[in-house]
């Protein structure tokens, strides 16, 4: 980088630059913002986004990469005591390191102890404890000073500026700013004669808010996006120009013609910032160890001790543990001797210190994950669960010595309990030392259409309809170009829409910009020390107990923060309830440890084999399970083979095919070598693992395990050259190593082909442990298992369905809520099994998965009814509960839900009485506070009867118990249809298989979900019928058609072509025609027959009729009807003529049933 002395044209720095990270202003693009500047032929630029350093590193890097001056900077708000509501703007910009320091340090105490109204303030007096390093600029017209001369003060101004002159000595400049803006000059007159008063010099600034005069309208959006306003809104508050964009030295000197000092003192500042950020030199926290000891000798103490434990668990046997001691005792001294070389023995003693805290302290923690597991020392250590040498699971995959990097451990901790293990480590290392990380959201391609479009107030429907014909991926998500240029249908609209195209246009410059701050999923920051002296802290609106970096996670990294992963599973959750519960219920099973199960299960494989893996651990999808069934794994290898297998590109090779042949004798297993079979015979000869491709790297062609990881990667990259070098180093070390060279080629051009496959068995062999250890807990224990499983989704009411299907059908009885009986969350039963000695086999259905409770109104029934026993009715219900906690909305829900059958099993008069009842309990809680304080009787009878109200029918009770559960729980809504419906929809959708024929289907409609495709729109409707739920496609001329009759909880007819679907592996379902049921009685019916015994009267029949008949002209020809007539001995049947067909409503059947006096009086023959 050039001295700023040498640059070509310093006439001019910019010191005033919002990008993207300013978050409610700003669309400057870091990298642009970098060529911009090396195009203008300016020496330096400074970034000072809004109250925060977001993106200070990409930026420092990005101009240092240029040849630019980075300078470091923030424009602050500043508290206004006398008014909250308008703070003051202050730019402060960084000489040097301790100025850098300073900036962390009130930024952060700005959010975590001052923030109002979402923003960050710092104290005014903050500023005379943390002012060294930096250079303070008054904030133009936004400053205390400039608002101050505005409002005609002069001597608050005066005053203003001589405090920060004291403040800052020597480092406190007036800005003058002439961005375009009504006022403008009026300030820079009486700013300059301010300046020239109190001694004070000037600097001209220029805000940034975007790089091209082009890009103002844009701005506006951005700002609008933010503020959740109207683009045309003529009483918007307008607070930039057109003019903010980035100015050459050229404009800005012609605008300050009459000020060359203030241009002058522009390019001072510039040379007075000098911050060099030391980047890539990661620095641990300091981890206690005993006096006298050192990191790397209390590393080899703890591991030599767990590495005892572990092989008294592997091998309990004496002799046989002697036999294998020598084995990892030597790949322990490796891995140490690697582990203290690198640098790193304080980074495993930290992540074994706070997992082992976790476990010691009712943490699950998950066995591994990634390639840590592949450590003998982290096995040891209790980091991970699982033995790499049985597995052939490779250190150096995980840390290869000949490739320094920071090792990386992702540790998974029980969802509801990961942040007990958090707050240990802010207890150990101190507050200061540990946050979380923030991530930044940005408009992607479908949001910043929909964004884009309130600004421009457009409909709704028309921007999500607009969204929706871009494609979604998340494994590579769309961009606006790409879909203009590959999705024909969005293209048509923005070339034939002018709206659209408009949209469009205004959303593309924005699309991709900072949008939020997040937090990471589980990153924690330990730092050695206080966290701002690496950057400065963030906090969300009222989450100041919750701080997370100002920098990203690649950027915490590049200062030197080192990141701790503590990912939180929600089958670790699932895993530690159900053990309780195996406990709990279970006689002799009060230690029961998932840790300590055998891999050899029988009855788990069987499970496996046969596909029953709804809620096992990554073995859920429709795809696995058919490979599960095909597979038919025998062996714990065979788990994480499957769980390797199971991706696109393995899938799409025809490697999977090949794996299962080889497994089932149907082809033959070939090793290439005998010297490979060790390595290859677990996957039956096929290459699955990168493990497998290192390991033959080092058995064939004699490389190191570190080179071999080079290999791996260098294969995964596909660079030709670099290919080249390690094919001939592979096949020269395989002759010199006596190998067959055509067998070396041979294995290199495998290797290359399966790279490109090959999966980290070290992550698939410890999510395996807990995809085992969920199978044989629900073979084993399926009560207990489901009922954590569903108790770990009770707000997705969808989720809870199919886990209660499931729990069904694999024969586990689940009672219904009750409010004398039920807990918050899905619980097992003693029941007639329990008794037997065997794991129970019914479940009492949770009352915190009846939508509307929650937890504090649920937590209120169970104390109530513990208090003074079960509830006797609704009256006494009301009556005890603390109807704050539990409100009329909850209790509602409760009663549809059939949570009070047991008290009473009318749910239409208890949710009629509900009022009366709540009513009673409030005037009797007023009679009580009488009571205590005039004395008297307190012991008010309070009960009442139930409203005189009929029943729900069997259709209203399930579609009531549906709103408050999401699903039909006591019954299924087809069966209200089901007689009628089997007389022509023959077979239940379980058992339709694909054929070329059209077929008939019926079901109630449970979904209705629409796509745009390249064809228009498509609807896919779920039809469920009780025994299976499929998805119909819809196209869209025949949805226009049926649009009143896609409506969920609905029974509806499909008439469809069923086909296999490659791509899922299930079928394909496409409708032909939909019907409700009055339109398939019509179609599918002979005859409406109605059976008359003397007891009817012709004209009776005719008015009946009447307002039914058929209207054939119109496309409703209708049904016929025959009159059955009955008379002593006599029986005759009676066609009527065809004026008399007639269209078949289930009223004329009701008003039939009335006329005949026996609803099996009248009926359709099909």
């Amino acid at each position: 980088m050039l001295p700023m002395s040498q640059s070509a044209s310093p006439a001019f720095v910019h010191l005033r630059v919002h990008s993207e990270f300013s978050v409610s202003d700003g669309i400057v693009r870091i990298p642009d913002l970098v060529k911009r500047v090396v195009a203008l032929e300016q020496p330096a630029v400074a970034l000072t986004d809004l109250s925060n350093l977001f993106g200070l590193i990409k930026f420092y890097k990005a101009a240092r990469g240029k040849g630019i001056k980075a300078i470091a900077g923030c424009d602050v708000w500043v508290s206004n005591d006398a008014d909250r509501d308008k703070p003051y703007r202050m730019l402060l910009l960084v000489r040097d390191r301790a100025g850098y320091l300073n900036l962390c340090e009130l930024l952060t105490q700005a959010f975590l102890v001052n923030q109002y109204r979402g923003r960050g303030e710092i104290r005014p007096e903050w500023l005379a404890t943390y002012g060294a390093g930096l250079i303070a600029l008054s904030g133009g017209r936004q400053g205390d000073v400039g608002q101050s001369l505005e409002a005609g003060s002069h001597d608050a101004a005066l005053a203003a500026a001589r405090h920060w002159m004291a403040v800052f000595p020597g480092s406190y400049y007036i800005e003058l700013q002439r961005a375009g803006r009504e006022g403008d000059e009026t300030y820079v007159q009486a700013a300059m004669r301010l300046a020239a008063e109190c001694g004070a010099p000037v600097v001209a600034t220029h805000p940034v808010q975007f790089l091209e005069r082009d890009d103002f309208r844009a701005h506006e959006a951005r700002v609008c996006i933010a503020e959740g306003e109207i683009l045309a809104n003529p009483r918007r508050q307008r607070l930039y120009t057109e003019e903010q964009y980035l100015l050459s030295s050229q404009e800005m000197a012609e605008r300050f013609v009459d000020v060359p000092s203030a241009l002058a003192n522009s390019v001072a500042i510039a040379m007075r910032c000098n911050l060099t950020l030391e980047l890539g030199n990661p620095k641990l926290p300091n981890f206690p160890t005993p006096e006298g000891v050192t990191l790397a000798e209390y590393l080899v103490q703890l591991s030599k001790e767990g590495l005892e434990r572990r092989m008294a668990q592997l091998f309990p046997d004496e002799a046989e543990r002697a036999g294998h001691w020598e084995e990892y005792s030597q790949r322990l001294d490796t891995e140490c001797q690697t582990i203290i070389d690198m640098g790193f023995p304080g980074y495993f003693l930290i992540v074994q210190d706070f997992i082992n805290w976790g476990k010691n302290n009712g943490v699950p923690v998950g066995p591994g994950r990634g390639s840590g597991a592949g450590s003998l020392v982290a096995f040891s250590l209790g980091i991970t669960d699982i033995d790499p040498i049985r597995y052939d699971l490779l250190f150096e995959r995980f840390l290869n010595p000949e490739r320094v990097s920071m090792p990386d451990f992702d540790i998974d901790f029980c969802q509801d309990n990961r942040d007990k293990v958090i707050e240990y480590v802010k207890q150990k290392y101190g507050r200061d030392a540990v946050s979380q990380i923030a991530t930044f959201g940005t408009l992607g391609a479908k949001a910043v259409i929909r964004d884009a479009g309130r600004v421009l107030d457009l409909p709704y429907l028309f921007c999500d309809g607009l969204s929706k014909i871009i494609p979604h991926s998340p494994a590579d998500p769309w961009s606006l170009e790409r879909a203009l240029k590959e999705e024909p249908v969005f293209k048509e609209r923005y070339d034939n829409d002018e709206e659209a195209h408009a949209l469009i246009d205004l959303a593309q410059p924005l699309e991709g910009l900072t949008r939020n701050i997040g937090m990471h999923a589980g990153g924690v920051l330990i730092a050695p020390g206080k966290l701002t002296d690496f950057c400065p802290l963030y906090c969300q609106p009222g989450q100041s107990h919750i701080a997370v970096s100002q920098f990203d996670k690649d950027d915490v990294e590049a200062v030197g923060l080192v990141k701790f992963d503590f990912l939180g599973l929600r089958n670790l959750t699932i895993l530690d309830w159900a053990v309780r519960y195996v406990r709990d219920f279970n006689e002799g099973m009060r230690g029961f440890d998932v840790m300590e199960l055998p891999l050899d299960d029988l009855e788990s494989y069987k499970l496996l084999s046969d596909g029953n893996t709804t809620s096992v651990f990554q073995l859920e999808s429709r795809g696995m399970k058919e490979l599960l069934k095909k597979l038919k794994p025998s062996n714990f290898e065979d788990i994480i083979a499957v769980l390797a297998l199971y991706r696109p590109g393995p899938l799409g090779s025809g490697m999977v095919d090949d794996f299962v042949n080889r497994k089932h004798g149907r082809a033959k297993a070939e090793y290439f070598h005998s010297d490979l079979e060790a390595v290859l015979k677990s996957t039956y000869g096929v290459i699955v693992y990168q493990e497998q491709v290192m390991l033959i790297s080092q058995i064939i062609g004699g490389y190191t395990l570190g080179g071999a990881d080079m290999l791996r990667r260098a294969m995964g990259k596909k660079k030709p050259e670099e290919m080249a070098k390690h094919r001939e180093i592979f096949e020269s070390g395989a002759v010199k190593k006596g190998y067959d060279p055509d067998i070396a080629v041979t294995l290199f051009n495998l290797m290359e082909k399966f790279a490109e496959y090959g999966f980290n068995k070290s992550h698939t062999a410890a999510y395996a442990l807990i995809a085992y250890q969920t199978a044989w807990l629900k073979a084993h224990h399926p009560a207990e298992f489901m009922a954590a499983t569903m108790s770990s989704d009770m707000d997705d009411t969808d989720k809870v369905q199919i886990f209660w299907a499931d729990t069904v059908a694999n024969k586990v009885k689940v009672l219904p809520p009750d409010v004398n009986l039920s807990g918050y969350r899905f619980e097992p039963v003693l029941d007639e099994y329990s008794s037997r000695g065997q794991p129970p086999r019914t479940i009492r259905y949770g009352l915190g998965a009846v939508k509307g409770t929650g937890q504090n109104a649920v937590e209120e029934i169970i104390r109530a009814r513990t208090d003074k026993g079960p509830f006797t009715d609704l009256f006494d219900f009301c009556r005890r509960i603390d109807r704050h906690q539990v409100n009329r909305r909850a209790i509602e829900a409760l009663i549809k839900a059939g949570a009070f059958d047991t008290l009473a099993d009318n749910r239409a008069a208890l949710l009629a009485t509900l009022g009366t009842a709540m009513d009673a309990a409030e005037q009797a809680a007023r009679a009580a506070s009488q009571v205590s304080l005039f004395g008297g009787d307190d012991h008010a009878d309070l009960s009442g009867d139930l409203a005189d109200v009929e029943p729900w029918d069997e259709r209203e009770r399930l579609a009531q118990e549906k709103t408050a559960l999401g699903f039909y729980f006591s019954g299924h809504l087809f069966d209200a249809y089901r007689t009628e419906v089997r007389r022509f929809v023959r077979g239940p959708l379980a058992n339709l298989q694909p054929s070329r024929d059209l077929q008939w289907m019926a079901g109630i409609l449970s979904a209705v979900r629409t796509q745009m495709t390249r064809r228009g729109k498509m609807v896919f409707a779920v039809l469920d019928d009780g025994s299976a739920q499929v998805e119909i496609s819809v196209f869209n001329e025949l949805y226009e058609r049926h649009r009143a009759r896609l409506r969920e909880d609905q029974l509806l007819i499909v008439s469809g072509k069923v086909s296999n679907d490659e791509y899922s592996g299930g079928m394909r379902i496409v409708a032909d025609d939909l019907y409700d049921l009055q339109m398939a009685r019509e179609s599918k019916a002979r005859a409406l027959s109605i059976r008359l015994n003397g007891n009817a009267h012709a004209g009776s029949l005719r008015e009946v009729l009447n307002p039914h008949r058929a209207d054939p002209e119109n496309g409703f020809p209708g049904t016929p009807v025959e009159i059955v007539y009955n008379s002593g001995d006599a029986r005759c049947v009676v066609r009527l003529s065809e004026d008399w067909r007639v269209r078949v409503p289930e009223v004329l059947l009701q008003q039939l049933a009335k006329l005949t006096g026996q609803p099996t009086d009248v009926g359709l023959e099909y």
